[in-house]
């Protein structure tokens, strides 16, 4: 039986989870048997380097260029994406068709019970910026080591005493069932990175036919947030060397938007927020204009603006 859709993923534990949780809500969606969406797993890029900085390497789009490239040839219908790793930024022949409910935005820390809890001058591995500089903001002492990898892989590395601790984000921790793992950060300590716990089905935007189908487990409310903070994170004109912490919510029919933007030591940092109506892309965009036209000069060298 050939399958009616076919998504390509990357092919880490966690991709391919997420690629089976999209697949299996557009079959319940249209009422299709098991099976009729298939996944391809891929390699990209970035996977094939994993012992440096996602910054070094050349950014996000290392993540998605191989899923772009099958997607617009015609050999998969759609590509599974966490939306956290996805550029602000797309070509005008791709869009995002559908977002699944959004899961746990926070972080989780790995190897203490709180960020106080941690030893002095103990050793967090992240190649986040965001995490970095706000781990710094709240405990300057701590040193900062370049980890990649995996979920397993992080965690290896903290069992085995290479690092201290390490953050994870709770959302892809509880879809390979590690509900228990690690210590929840609260979002007004860490505000998470623009879209992250959401999942992103991407198509072909000439491809009326599979858009259609993908738009059907679309989840309104995700969407409206991911894509204010997406304009936010746009209109700073960040890379992969940009901390960035964006949270949006709906609330009686508007959304409230709550931003942040660092040094990459953490000693400065700007927060802001705003309220507006969902589909209202201007005012998270000047929004990040205003924030940077009054950022110092540690902040505002890590941001192109637009």
């Amino acid at each position: 039986m050939e399958p009616i859709l076919t998504f390509g993923t990357r092919g880490s534990p966690l991709a391919l989870a997420q690629a089976q949780m999209a697949a299996s809500s557009l079959e319940v969606a249209h009422h299709w048997i098991d099976g009729r969406v298939a996944i391809v797993p891929m390699t990209t890029s970035g996977d094939r380097v994993a012992d440096r900085p996602l910054a070094d390497l050349g950014g996000k789009g290392l993540w998605t260029k191989e899923l772009d490239e099958a997607l617009l040839a015609g050999r998969t219908h759609g590509s599974v994406h966490s939306m956290k790793d996805v550029e602000s930024e797309r070509p005008a022949t791709l869009t995002i068709a559908a977002m699944l409910a959004r899961g746990d935005v926070r972080d989780r820390l790995i190897g203490a019970e709180s960020i106080d809890a941690l030893p002095q001058g103990a050793r967090v591995g992240t190649s986040s910026p965001r995490r970095a500089a706000q781990l710094l903001r709240l405990r300057p002492d701590l040193k900062i080591l370049p980890i990649r990898g995996n979920v397993d892989t992080r965690l290896a590395k903290v069992e085995a005493g290479e690092v201290d601790a390490t953050l994870l984000a709770a959302a892809g921790l509880d879809r390979l069932g590690r509900h228990k793992t690690g210590v929840p950060i609260p979002v007004e300590a860490m505000l998470p990175a623009p879209g992250q716990a959401a999942i992103g089905i991407e198509c072909r935007s000439d491809d009326d036919h599979s858009c259609v189908m993908i738009q059907r487990v679309d989840d309104i409310q995700t969407s409206a947030a991911v894509r204010a903070e997406r304009a936010f994170a746009r209109a700073l004109g960040g890379s992969c060397h940009s901390p960035i912490g964006a949270l949006a919510q709906l609330r009686s029919g508007e959304v409230r938007l709550r931003v942040e933007i660092l040094s990459e030591d953490g000693r400065e940092q700007m927060a802001d927020e705003a309220r507006f109506a969902v589909g209202d892309d201007e005012t998270p965009a000047q929004l990040a204009r205003d924030m940077l036209a009054r950022a110092p000069d540690t902040i505002r060298r890590l941001f192109a603006g637009r």
